[in-house]
């Protein structure tokens, strides 16, 4: 009797399908599809933009225009997916930004030019990321509450600080940075800050330990606590780390607006979050990505500047943003039930 042939070692008679191949690839193969369908939006978006009013939506200002308003925004949102990675949430970002502008823009601060306010800037952001961080992780408290009562405190001090007024900012150094002779290239110095703020946030996530942390602690903080990080202080540093981008943002904002004003930042954290989620960083932790960020602000903005060039209501446009944010989580709910 002849024995069956068996086929020779190494054939395959079918294709591996994603959940077959390695993991490495699998997340850079989703990653792929994720980056090339935010780009398609937002290509699309532009082109919108170029139909409905093409000679103003693709005039170079208005293109330097967009950049400049998502690049303060986008700031807030890279350290913001550095903490939903981790598995938290900053509610407070808004509120800092409102704080540390009106608190470098004092009279007292002012008299010290433009270190002085870059310095105070950045320091308060710190000093509240800090006390935000010293809460969740060394206090117990929930993410949800500690940065609540942290929004709340800001607001009720940058309001303090500055009576309801705008504080007008004189330092020659810093009015000059928004002006059009300050360009470098045809690039506003706020791009080239964002620029850099970006590619050392997408660094530290993807090629360092502090980022490989951060992952393992949002994907599941007991695991990482038995593989020996210290969980309270990658946390603590997180949370310093989404107050300094709040302190930088807020110097951003102190020169494109020339002023300091307790309503700086309003709805911050929304945008943040928002930008960071279609982006592709699970809310739940355990998975996040500094270029996707990026893109889902770039698309908030285009948003917005097409809505305001064609003189649409706020209303519709803040419904079009909750479309695209439910959109986003839908889609990855489908992604994590086919890869389980």
């Amino acid at each position: 009797m002849t024995q069956p042939v068996s086929p020779p070692r190494g054939s395959t008679d079918k294709v591996p399908s994603m959940s077959e191949l390695p993991a490495w690839r699998t997340l850079v193969a989703r990653a792929d599809v994720r980056t090339l369908s935010l780009l398609g939006v937002l290509v699309a978006l532009i082109v919108i933009g170029g139909i409905t009013k093409p000679d103003e939506f693709l005039d170079t200002r208005n293109l330097q225009l967009v950049l400049t308003q998502a690049s303060v925004i986008g700031v807030v949102t890279v350290g913001m997916t550095f903490v939903v990675t981790s598995g938290g949430i900053d509610l407070s970002v808004g509120a800092i930004v409102a704080l540390s502008s009106v608190w470098a823009t004092t009279v007292a601060t002012q008299e010290y030019g433009f270190a002085g306010i870059l310095f105070t800037a950045v320091l308060v952001g710190v000093g509240c990321g800090l006390v935000n961080g010293l809460l969740i992780a060394y206090g117990g408290m929930v993410p949800f509450i500690a940065t609540l009562a942290m929004l709340a405190s800001a607001r009720g001090l940058a309001l303090q600080i500055t009576d309801g007024k705008t504080q007008i900012v004189t330092s020659d150094g810093i009015l000059k940075l928004g002006e059009r002779d300050s360009y470098v290239l045809g690039i506003p110095p706020l791009v080239l800050v964002f620029a850099v703020v970006t590619i050392i946030g997408w660094l530290i996530l993807n090629r360092t330990t502090f980022g490989r942390r951060t992952v393992a602690v949002g994907g599941n903080a007991e695991a990482a606590r038995l593989a020996g990080i210290d969980v309270r202080r990658q946390r603590l540093y997180l949370y310093l780390l989404s107050g300094l981008c709040c302190g930088i943002a807020a110097f951003l904002l102190i020169i494109l607006s020339g002023s300091g004003q307790n309503t700086n930042g309003n709805l911050y954290e929304l945008d943040a979050i928002a930008a960071a989620i279609i982006g592709g960083t699970l809310l739940s932790g355990g998975r996040g990505t500094i270029t996707g960020s990026v893109l889902g602000v770039l698309i908030f903005t285009t948003i917005t500047n097409i809505f305001a060039l064609n003189n649409l209501q706020s209303d519709v446009q803040q419904i079009a943003k909750g479309a695209i944010i439910v959109a986003a989580v839908l889609v990855q709910r489908r992604t994590a039930a086919s890869s389980t």
